[in-house]
């Protein structure tokens, strides 16, 4: 039997619906196999054990009562430690915040604890999420468990780590340029950037407000809609958060994609700066589509790096405006990475700000065109391997293209997929991206291919 750490979420829930474990002794499990593996690959900035087992307690009596809430409760989950939290502290991984400890909870998390879910605790992070992997970083840096010597992806690094190294079975992230969909790709498990507007980002720590998104991470894309169906909501504190007649996800997923409409992005795929072994495994992946009934058809999107300009010029605005104050007066309480990252936001002008706006409107309209045909559109989750970490300079990736930028620009939703694994044994992956608020078709075509390819579903080795 595989131990219970391993299985999805989706498995445990319906063990904990059959009365076959309590939420305590899964709590417990993993509790034990954080103690176990965190202090190598350092996922956890926070445990919240003790929180942790009286919520488990609470579910355990609620269902013995006959009181279900939902799939999620008694699951235990973490949260990036971006995500307000009353009472426990909520610190972006950064000295300017070490002492912050909210008053309320997140939107995001809010929902989850209604739904029953369990507290394990908070996750590391790029600090103010937009560091990197630094040595004078408040709390030390996630590792990504196929190889310590590589970048495990960020900011929601902590998150990817910990859903590959079987910590936790489902946590949430934040996503401004790729944030959960690069780390998702590099541990190789699942996460969702949804539509902008469809999860609040209440109590959520920004970095640039007008592409920051919320969302779920797991080890399938099942569990990802899970999270989903409990995180998407109205919030009318939230000015960007939409009413939305969202249906439920998780029931909508199937393994036949007949008559699903598939778009393959190729000139993203075939850029220079995109290895060929993740070309060649995005279009075994589109095979794969194809032979569960789906129709595949080449699309035309506008060239990748004017999506990546467009990002990288209103988040670096945005960001500085956040976090220019405590750069001027507090500079030597930031890591380098995060110092020099966030400080180029200061020499970008009002007037390139207004035009990546505008030109953020004319990529929209230009997505929303090559999408008339197509349900999704498939693409690479990351441009080759992760980068070793003695490579990564502050301003590596302004060279290279941000693949996963066109969906923050867009405001579509975007999930990154299992695809298989490199010659040097590291996790690729693909991204699934919809239409506005067709987070369901992404989460559906995701659901398919990922249970058309078992072989790719293996986690990580965790020996510490």
């Amino acid at each position: 039997m595989e131990a219970l750490t391993d299985l999805t979420l989706r498995q445990m829930s319906a063990m904990i619906a059959a009365g076959d474990i309590s939420s305590v002794e899964l709590t417990t499990a993993h509790v034990k196999r954080i103690e176990r593996l965190n202090p190598v690959y350092r996922a956890f900035v926070l445990p919240t054990f003790e929180i942790a087992l009286e919520m488990a307690r609470e579910a355990d009596e609620e269902i013995s009562r006959g009181r279900r809430r939902g799939p999620l409760q008694g699951i235990p989950i973490a949260l990036k430690d971006a995500f307000d939290t009353a009472g426990i502290p909520t610190t972006v991984c950064s000295r300017l915040y070490a002492d912050r400890v909210p008053d309320r909870d997140a939107f995001a998390w809010a929902r989850l604890k209604d739904a029953g879910a369990v507290l394990l605790g908070k996750l590391e992070c790029a600090e103010l999420c937009l560091g990197g992997p630094s040595k004078d970083s408040m709390a030390p840096n996630a590792t990504n468990p196929w190889d310590k010597g590589r970048y495990a992806g960020g900011s929601s690094s902590g998150a990817g780590v910990s859903l590959a190294t079987g910590m936790v079975p489902g946590a949430l992230g934040s996503d401004t340029g790729g944030s959960i969909r690069i780390p998702a790709s590099f541990c190789g498990v699942a996460g969702l950037k949804p539509t902008y507007g469809l999860v609040s980002l209440s109590g959520l720590f920004p970095l640039a407000g007008s592409l920051d998104h919320a969302g779920p991470m797991g080890r399938t894309s099942e569990d990802c809609a899970l999270l989903l169906d409990a995180i998407a909501g109205y919030d009318p504190a939230d000015p960007v958060c939409v009413p939305s007649a969202q249906l439920k996800t998780a029931p909508t997923l199937t393994e036949d994609l007949t008559g699903a409409k598939i778009g393959y992005v190729r000139q993203f795929a075939e850029h220079p700066a995109v290895s060929e072994e993740v070309r060649a495994a995005t279009e075994q992946a589109l095979k794969v589509m194809a032979d569960l009934g789906a129709e595949v058809r080449e699309v035309s999107m506008p060239d990748i790096m004017e999506f990546t300009a467009c990002n990288s010029i209103i988040m670096m605005s945005e960001a500085f405006a956040v976090h220019g104050a405590n750069l001027r007066n507090r500079a030597s309480e930031v890591s380098e990475m995060s110092r020099k990252r966030i400080t180029l936001g200061a020499f970008i002008r009002a007037e390139d700000y207004v035009r990546a706006q505008m030109k953020r409107r004319e990529l929209a309209r230009a997505t929303a065109k090559a999408m008339k045909t197509v349900d999704v559109l498939v693409y690479p989750a990351a441009l080759g391997d992760p980068p070793k970490l003695e490579e990564i300079e502050p301003f590596y990736y302004l060279d290279s293209p941000l693949i996963t930028a066109p969906a923050n620009v867009a405001g579509i939703p975007a999930a990154s997929v299992r695809a298989g694994m490199s010659r040097a044994g590291l996790p690729m992956g693909i991204q699934i991206t919809g239409r506005l608020f067709g987070d369901a078709d992404v989460l559906r075509i995701a659901h398919a291919y990922e249970r058309a390819t078992p072989e790719f579903n293996q986690t990580a080795l965790t020996e510490a």
